[in-house]
């Protein structure tokens, strides 16, 4: 080995002990190369300086991103990469209006209403995953979920203090309202979400009802209150046509032949 590469390693093992110090994750998992490269290519003493803090950024943004992905519990990893336009039979002009996602922005809500397998619970998935890359704090819940939350706090007398923390997140999914009967605490949790966001932060909700058919599932008092203040500033998507998941299974999408 010459003096010139024993002395660059030297430097390099050094600046990756300084950045480990210093925590520079990303910079220190690309210095070595980029040194390397740096010194075959004669750059300029700025631009390895650039590149590395460039690495740096983009490192971090990317652990941003997959911390907030982690924290929103997305249930299935389903985003737009596999959502096709065509098969939905929301107007096309409307669903790259929602993905716009100026409607967030302006914390305005999104109901989307209709059958089940009409795509409902993958467009608001879709939806809070592209917030997720933007930048946006997102979260999803089921509806007994808010019933849960509503059981766990009400022992110790937190049940508004913690509806209210919710309101701190840009955008709450909320998906499959009356699939299932919903309980009497779930209906509160659900009142309580609605009423701490309104005005202040964006609610996505999927249901199998029109938002006009709450009073079924729930309380009509609490119903009324409830979709007041949800469809105030809302856009209302309605669903319709055969299950996508029916379509496939019996076409054969998916599923490995056993002859295969």
């Amino acid at each position: 080995m010459s003096r010139d590469s024993a002395d660059t390693e030297a430097a390099i093992d050094e600046v990756v002990t300084l950045c480990r110090r210093l925590r520079l994750k990303y910079v220190r998992e690309q210095a070595p190369e980029v040194v390397l490269t740096a010194r075959a290519q004669r750059w300029d003493p700025a631009e390895m300086l650039r590149s590395l803090l460039v690495a740096e950024v983009e490192g971090r943004d990317r652990s941003t991103v997959e911390a907030k992905r982690r924290k929103a519990r997305f249930p299935a990893g389903k985003t737009f990469e596999s959502w096709i336009e065509g098969r939905s039979s929301i107007p096309a002009k409307t669903q790259r209006a929602l993905r716009s996602l100026e409607w967030v922005s302006r914390a305005e809500n999104l109901v989307a209403a209709g059958p089940s397998g009409t795509g409902k619970s993958h467009l608001l998935e879709a939806i809070g995953h592209s917030a997720v890359e933007r930048g946006m704090t997102v979260a999803w819940f089921s509806v007994e979920d808010l019933g849960a939350l509503v059981r766990r706090h009400r022992v110790d007398d937190t049940v508004s203090k913690t509806f209210s923390s919710l309101a701190a997140v840009a955008l709450t999914v909320v998906d499959d309202i009356g699939l299932l009967p919903i309980s009497q605490d779930a209906a509160e949790g659900l009142y309580r979400l609605v009423d701490a966001a309104y005005e202040r932060r964006s609610l996505a909700l999927s249901s199998n009802l029109h938002p006009s058919g709450f009073d079924q599932l729930m309380d009509k008092t609490i119903a009324s209150a409830l979709v007041d203040r949800l469809m105030h500033h809302a856009h209302l998507v309605v669903t319709d046509g055969e299950s996508v998941r029916l379509a496939d299974a019996m076409s054969g999408k998916g599923v490995v032949s056993f002859d295969s």
